[in-house]
């Protein structure tokens, strides 16, 4: 059996560690709020603008815009999305492990398969393993902001507009509740619409024209779908860290538990000894 003073060198080990994982608990809670609301603001906005450019969509019967046409699929791009830091359980494991399997499945087919690499844990992962990365971006706000999904945007329409890559993917993990999230594969571009049949029951007029509304619609969408996806990623993270932490404050309170009975234990084993002693003691006084 452990001494007493191992016991107590132990306890203040594990209680030290749950005051951490306590304040980290804490901490992801506060973030998790906080990105709950930004998505909870943005929501009307996105709900228009999705409900506006389905209307035009529809209404000009067929499109050529270039970010909507599909092309014959020989090189796609994987943007793979996961935290800077770890402590959140298997919340990057499960996204990263995701990802290789659908730029297996890809070059099974001959398809050449490039990296966007969203994250440290990410961009760590894909260059263990080897994998072309054409970008890495990390340090994304625990809140992030319309100016990074923007930047963001950006770059992969630059880089489909180019013809750098067919298709583009995000591969993520979607916030189903604060302690479920699912990693998804998600097509970003060429961009994929939803036809409003109750636009072609209905006259509707568009100055200048439906081509220049789309014009102006388009960017806004995009940039408000990157904030959306980016967002949903965060709140995942910070929920799966906020469960992670929460498991492990709670282990360490029944291993404090099981500390403390062994602390008992031992301090009674040790009196016992004590009081066996000193009787022994006096009695071989009394001899």
């Amino acid at each position: 059996m452990p001494n007493v003073r191992e016991i107590r060198r132990r306890m203040r080990g594990v209680e030290n560690i749950q005051q951490i994982t306590q304040a980290m608990k804490m901490v992801a809670a506060s973030k998790l709020r906080r990105t709950q609301m930004a998505v909870a603001r943005s929501r009307p906005y996105t709900q228009k603008l999705q409900g506006v450019l389905s209307t035009v969509i529809t209404s000009m019967g067929e499109i050529n815009h270039p970010l909507f046409v599909e092309k014959p699929l020989k090189k796609v791009c994987l943007v793979l999305i996961t935290a800077d830091k770890g402590l959140a359980g298997g919340y990057n494991t499960r996204v990263q492990r995701l990802a290789l399997e659908e730029a297996e499945r890809y070059a099974e087919q001959g398809v050449k398969v490039d990296f966007l690499a969203l994250g440290e844990k990410g961009r760590a992962y894909l260059k263990r393993r080897e994998q072309e990365i054409k970008k890495v971006v990390t340090g994304i706000n625990d809140v992030p902001t319309f100016d990074e999904a923007q930047k963001l945007a950006r770059f992969l329409v630059n880089i489909y507009l180019n013809e750098e890559y067919d298709r583009i993917y995000l591969v993520y993990q979607e916030f189903v509740t604060t302690v479920q999230q699912r990693p998804i594969v998600k097509q970003f571009l060429p961009l994929v619409y939803e036809k409003d049949e109750t636009a072609l029951e209905e006259e509707y007029i568009y100055e200048p024209s439906p081509q220049a509304v789309l014009s102006i619609l388009l960017p806004r969408y995009i940039n408000n779908l990157a904030f959306h996806l980016l967002t949903e990623t965060k709140a995942s993270e910070h929920g799966a860290r906020m469960t992670a932490m929460t498991s492990a404050t709670d282990n360490a309170e029944e291993m404090l538990e099981e500390l403390r009975l062994s602390y008992n234990r031992s301090r009674q084993a040790n009196i016992t000894r004590e009081i066996s002693e000193i009787v022994g003691g006096a009695d071989a006084l009394e001899a």
